[in-house]
């Protein structure tokens, strides 16, 4: 990886960090805070409920992209030469996913190696009957 490239996803990294902190985490009030009390739409709190779950997801999944982007920051300024290879085997991670993702650790054979393989459920056609 070259120089230029490096401080290509560098810039791409700084501008993902400064995104992610941008946002804040995201929080929706529910609309009963005491039990005794009623009235609304008795579809509104499990809407709301749903919405809450929601946004304790995304502040999750935004968290753990943010500890990826500053661990890759780490990376590329503690051993620059290092950046751009897979954790698992060595090789060089494609060009183009360095670009979807700055941030990536493992080449795409070692990704999927580590991610779980999912299976059909439905095996016959009268499992869609």
């Amino acid at each position: 990886m070259t120089p230029a490239q490096r401080a290509q996803l560098k810039k791409a990294l700084q501008a993902m960090e400064a995104q992610l902190l941008g946002k804040g985490s995201r929080k929706v009030e529910p609309n009963r805070t005491d039990d005794a009390e009623v009235g609304g739409d008795e579809d509104e709190q499990p809407l709301n409920e749903m919405i809450q779950t929601i946004a304790s997801n995304r502040n999750r999944s935004d968290a753990a992209t943010l500890a990826l982007v500053r661990r890759a920051l780490e990376k590329l300024a503690s051993d620059p030469d290092s950046f751009g290879e897979c954790e698992e085997c060595g090789d060089e991670i494609a060009p183009g996913r360095l670009k979807a993702m700055p941030y990536a650790q493992l080449c795409v054979a070692c990704q999927g190696k580590k991610d779980p393989r999912t299976l059909p459920t439905r095996k016959r056609l009268t499992d869609y009957v």
